[in-house]
Formats: structure tokens, C-alpha cells, sequence
């Protein structure tokens, strides 16, 4: 029998929720990070976020904005990346903004990063066809931690919002991908980023 008590639905707003959650530093970029305007490479070929070499990725590409601890990223939606008929699938939209939020660590603070928790917040469809424009920022460092935030908009980076986000990325040293990854493709990302601090 259902409830005579009508349950409430409340919904929270990313600026009602405090964010970072925690004490934080403020962030800074590493001294050799890439300078604003810069464009910055994939980080591994087959990679499904960035890389040239995975015929259904997400093929992003990632700029370092004009403003301190920005990172713009864009992802065009085909027709590989459809859940509902013309519509970005909502994983897909996760997983690119994964991308951005770790590429934004990882290439302004050049240490490797791995996601530790990451929230979305669809406000948009996003249609097939279309651009999505994503910026994300450091917001904070707390020890091995870092918060990062985005927001995807179509089509521009003024166009309307479709997307937000907000992910704990956590640093690792190289050990971490040795023990739980492929050791023998590790050569190619070490190559590409030998000077980072992988050990931090």
C-alpha cells in the first residue's frame, strides 16, 4: 500500500553544495606547466578520451584556457556516441568529462593523476552533431588530492549549458600503473610525459 506522506523531491544546486569539501591549498601550477594558449597532445594513443588510434573514441582535444588553472576541452558527438536516438549517451558525456577534469590536473599540476570520484549533473541533451565546449579549473590541493570542476556547453564556450561536473582526482607514482596496468604499453606514456613528477 503506498504512503499517504507525499515524499518531497528536493533538488541541490552545485552552488548550495560546498565545494571543494574540504580544506584545500589553492592550486598551483606546476612551473613547467604547457602556457596559456597552449595546445595540449594525447596523452596515450589509445586512449578512449583522447587518443588517435580508438576508431569510436571520443577524440578530444584540450586547449590551456586564457585564464589561470583553466583547461578547455572539446568533444563532437557522432553517431557512435548515441544512447537515445540522436542524443549523446550520458556515459559517453561522463567519461569525456573524465577526460577533461584529468587532463586539467594532470597537464597544469604534471603529476599523474587517477579519478577518485566524479559527479555529473545533466542540464541539457546534448544532440548528436553537436560540439561540447568543456572548461574545467582547479579548484584545490589537499595533500595527494585534487578537486577539479567543469562545465559543458554546447557548441561554444558561451552556448548554453548542457553539463557540470566535479571530480576528486588523486596523484599516483608510476608504481600504480606497473602493478595494476599493461607494463608493456607503459613505454609510450612514459616517454610522453618522462618529465613529470611521477614520484610526488
Amino acid at each position: 500500500m503506498r504512503s499517504a506522506t507525499p515524499v518531497s523531491v528536493v533538488r541541490v544546486s552545485t552552488t548550495a553544495q560546498n565545494w571543494p569539501p574540504v580544506e584545500v591549498e589553492p592550486p598551483v601550477p606546476h612551473p613547467d606547466a604547457p602556457a596559456p594558449g597552449s595546445a595540449l597532445g594525447t596523452h596515450y594513443s589509445q586512449c578512449f578520451g583522447c587518443g588517435d588510434e580508438v576508431d569510436a573514441g571520443l577524440r578530444m582535444r584540450s586547449t590551456v584556457g586564457d585564464e589561470e588553472h583553466m583547461v578547455v576541452s572539446t568533444f563532437t558527438v557522432t553517431k557512435e556516441h548515441q544512447g537515445a536516438p540522436g542524443l549523446a549517451h550520458g556515459g559517453l558525456l561522463t567519461c569525456a568529462f573524465d577526460e577533461a577534469l584529468g587532463t586539467t590536473a594532470g597537464h597544469l599540476l604534471r603529476v599523474p593523476v587517477v579519478t577518485g570520484r566524479l559527479e555529473t549533473d545533466f542540464r541539457k541533451p546534448v544532440p548528436v552533431g553537436s560540439t561540447l565546449y568543456i572548461t574545467a579549473k582547479l579548484d584545490g590541493v589537499a595533500g595527494r588530492k585534487v578537486y577539479v570542476s567543469a562545465e559543458g556547453r554546447l557548441d561554444a564556450t558561451d552556448g548554453p549549458l548542457a553539463v557540470e561536473a566535479r571530480a576528486l582526482f588523486v596523484t599516483v607514482g608510476v608504481e600504480h600503473f606497473v602493478e595494476h596496468g599493461d607494463p608493456a604499453q607503459l613505454k609510450e606514456l612514459g616517454e610522453r610525459h618522462a618529465d613529470w613528477d611521477v614520484n610526488p
